[in-house]
């Protein structure tokens, strides 16, 4: 006879001798317990789980064990065939609504409910909220610009008012922060109570997490650098008496990886909630694996994908079987996951105006033609140097090419793991980098001033991207030269956290740029620190690209900034784009524009891939061969 019993966070097997043979042993070391040579019993990993407790059960009778469990450990293996049967409740549920085989009645109170918040959801909207509810722990992968906040929190307040749940919890990036709290009041008409977990004192900041039903808040928000130190904080406000959360994992595609630190302690916590919900564009990232954390945060206790489908999928991706690979991940999950296309917003048309060309001014010509005939030289005589240090180089050229064309004075600045002096025969030339703003003003710089006069003098707000700080900076300068009200958001902004009470935070210029009754009419960025999460299209539907990379994510998610639900159905978006001739110019912005197009196929798919365009590693590289002839 074998017992099975629960000894604080762990299963107990306890077996007479002869009871389990060597080949049950095995089995029992292959799930992680280990055997204690005191008491010879047999203890599992730390975490108690209905699964495993599910698993172990059903191999023992399978081989002809008598098995007894104590009543904890029944009990643990009833809670996990409910959660099952909660599952199989949500796919055929999930089924029914993607199908269409949904009647209005059988949702009418909740259709109702959206009749009468302030905001008038779209259709789409309505369908997706409705899938949320019909699953009760559901993914939105609906594209960038879709409105899933909006979705959720209509979700959220129906679930509150039917008491289900009493208050909100989002972990994500900080630029969240700010779309959370002012989508919470347009959707739901009233200000949120939000408590900000992110920063400041950690003790100030863990005695947030001290609540009761009485003092609990609307919403929380966090990151998930603050919920890796605080998860065990979190956990224990997810377990108060009379408090119960919907937890939602905003960019979701953040705790992707197996094993990852982030992706752990969203794990620990979700199980401790009392609905989950998970939000991202990018469902997967790089391959079909990315969904197996996603799809485990939302059914922590019984995950939709088994181990035997995430071992098909991991050796159909290994075979770049693709198709196979979304057939099985299609069986596991399509029901609890709702994607709505780019093509079903019913946005207005995205204007691509053709390229600005401008010639170069006379030190930046001779500086960038100088950069390419010494590139050429080196490429000649490096086939016996090693092969990652000419990549690094490589890399590196390509840089200072990109930085030549956008402003010649960063050619001054370090980067990373490059040393490599591109002008040493030329001591002229590097004098003209070092006092570049005293010899002239970039010709692209004098274009974008050109054409922000003639935006603003049509009433247009317009956002100037590019992608260098020391660009960004100068770009800022000589607009406010202009008497323009312009700021600023690049990687070194401040971003939103209890500690910070004087500067700007990135979100506050955000929003100070997107309030149709501020001063501020311009707005410079990178796409870096200005993509996912925000929302410029309200007041902003011109875009003027000062620079591009070869980073197409980061471009795709810049497009969208301006193009977004709640605004563009009647606003066309234009875009502006400058180039020096005959440069490198051309050939990132072709580069992005075909992988651009590409990914339009890609991304109105169910099971879209975005590694397989838009997030090559090797961009740089490819182009060095292009320009310079390189195999």
């Amino acid at each position: 006879m074998i017992q099975i019993g629960v000894e604080g966070e762990q299963l107990r097997l306890t077996a007479e001798e002869g009871d389990l043979a060597p080949r049950h042993a095995s089995q029992l070391a292959f799930w992680g317990f280990r055997r204690d040579a005191g008491t010879k019993e047999y203890l599992s990993p730390s975490g108690l789980s209905g699964s495993l407790t599910r698993k172990v059960v059903q191999y023992l009778k399978r081989c002809d064990c008598m098995v007894v469990l104590s009543e904890e450990a029944q009990s643990l293996l009833d809670e996990h065939e409910r959660i099952e049967g909660e599952l199989r409740s949500a796919f055929a549920a999930g089924q029914e609504v993607k199908a269409g085989h949904v009647e209005p009645a059988d949702a009418a109170g909740f259709l109702s409910f959206l009749n009468s918040i302030p905001r008038e959801l779209k259709a789409h909207q309505r369908k997706a909220a409705v899938h949320m509810l019909a699953v009760r722990n559901g993914a939105n992968f609906s594209v960038p610009g879709s409105g899933k906040t909006a979705v959720v929190l209509s979700v959220f307040q129906w679930l509150r008012e039917t008491e289900e749940v009493d208050s909100l919890f989002v972990v994500g990036p900080p630029a969240c922060f700010g779309p959370w709290q002012t989508e919470y009041e347009l959707t739901l008409g009233e200000s949120p109570s939000c408590v900000l977990l992110a920063g400041g004192d950690i003790d100030d900041r863990r005695s947030n997490y001290e609540v009761n039903a009485d003092t609990v808040a609307d919403l929380y928000l966090t990151t998930f650098q603050t919920l890796l130190r605080d998860w065990e904080h979190v956990r224990i406000l997810f377990e108060h008496q009379g408090v119960r959360f919907l937890f939602v994992v905003d960019e979701a595609h953040y705790v992707k990886q197996p094993g990852g630190a982030w992706a752990g302690a969203t794990l620990a916590v979700s199980r401790h909630a009392a609905r989950r919900c998970i939000l991202t564009g990018t469902p997967f990232p790089r391959s079909y694996g990315d969904a197996f954390n996603l799809f485990e945060v939302l059914w922590p206790e019984s995950p939709p994908i088994s181990d035997r489908e995430r071992v098909l999928i991991e050796l159909h991706t290994q075979r770049q079987d693709y198709q196979e690979a979304a057939n099985v991940l299609d069986a596991a999950i399509a029901p609890l996951f709702y994607r709505t296309r780019k093509q079903d917003l019913g946005l207005s048309p995205q204007h691509f105006h053709t390229p600005i060309v401008i010639r170069m001014n006379p030190v930046e010509r001779a500086v960038y033609d100088s950069i390419i005939n010494r590139v050429r030289a080196l490429s000649r005589d490096e086939y016996v140097r090693d092969v990652e240090l000419i990549m690094r180089l490589q890399r590196g050229r390509i840089t200072r090419l990109r930085q030549c064309l956008s402003y010649v004075a960063m050619l001054s600045t370090a980067i990373d793991e490059y040393r490599e002096d591109l002008l040493e025969d030329s001591e002229s030339l590097a004098h003209a980098i070092l006092h570049y703003d005293e010899l002239e003003s970039p010709a692209k710089l004098e274009a974008l001033l050109g054409l922000v006069r003639d935006l603003l003098e049509h009433g247009e707000k317009i956002v100037v991207w590019s992608t260098f700080v020391g660009t960004l900076k100068r770009i800022r300068d000589a607009v406010q030269q202009l008497g323009v009200g312009v700021r600023l958001v690049y990687g070194g902004t401040p971003l939103l956290n209890a500690s910070i009470d004087e500067e700007l935070s990135r979100e506050g210029i955000i929003r100070e740029f997107a309030s149709p009754d501020s001063s501020v009419d311009v707005l410079v960025a990178n796409p870096a620190a200005c993509g996912e999460s925000v929302s410029l299209h309200k007041t902003c539907s011109h875009a003027i690209y000062y620079d591009l990379s070869y980073n197409c994510a980061q471009y795709l998610q810049s497009l969208d900034r301006i193009h977004r639900v709640g605004g563009s159905e009647t606003k066309e978006a234009h875009y502006d784009f400058l180039q020096y001739e005959d440069s490198l110019d051309q050939d990132i912005f072709s580069n992005v524009q075909q992988k651009a197009q590409r990914m339009s196929a890609i991304i109105d798919q169910e099971y879209p891939i975005y590694s397989l365009d838009m997030f090559a590693a090797e961009e740089e590289l490819e182009a060095y061969a292009r320009i310079f002839g390189q195999d």
